[in-house]
């Protein structure tokens, strides 16, 4: 409950300063999720949809550098997710719920202001 409570405070504190600073002072992190596979079984070349709770089950984690700091950012029913940051070096990762693992997180990224990085993440359910 503290870790919750001090997550909304530091996303509260970091909201209200990239507002007072304005736009040109952050950064911005952002990217695709996709999820899959979704059905336990899939033929060849055909998918099943991704429904909007999954996206809505995962979280995109960022931590700063000196791990004082996290946010919890949510995808949304597409899979995008987007997030303004202050200047500096923080690592990304997911929520690991069950089984779902990705090769390209944990991974650390460099925001700079006015700019934003791109980082799609692919979700492996397990599921097979």
């Amino acid at each position: 409950m503290r870790q919750v409570i001090a997550m909304i405070l530091v996303m509260g504190a970091l909201t209200g300063v990239t507002g007072c600073l304005g736009s040109q002072n952050v950064g911005y992190l952002q990217g695709q999720v996709t999820i899959g596979p979704i059905c336990p079984v899939e033929r060849q070349n055909v998918t099943c949809p991704v429904p909007p709770e999954a996206y809505a089950a995962r979280k995109i984690i960022v931590s700063a550098e000196d791990t004082s700091t996290v946010m919890v950012v949510d995808i949304d029913s597409t899979g995008f997710y987007q997030t303004a940051l202050l200047p500096g070096a923080y690592t990304v990762d997911i929520n690991h719920g069950g089984m779902d693992r990705s090769s390209e997180v944990p991974t650390a990224v460099t925001i700079v202001s006015g700019q934003t990085v791109v980082l799609n993440i692919s979700i492996d359910t397990g599921i097979r």
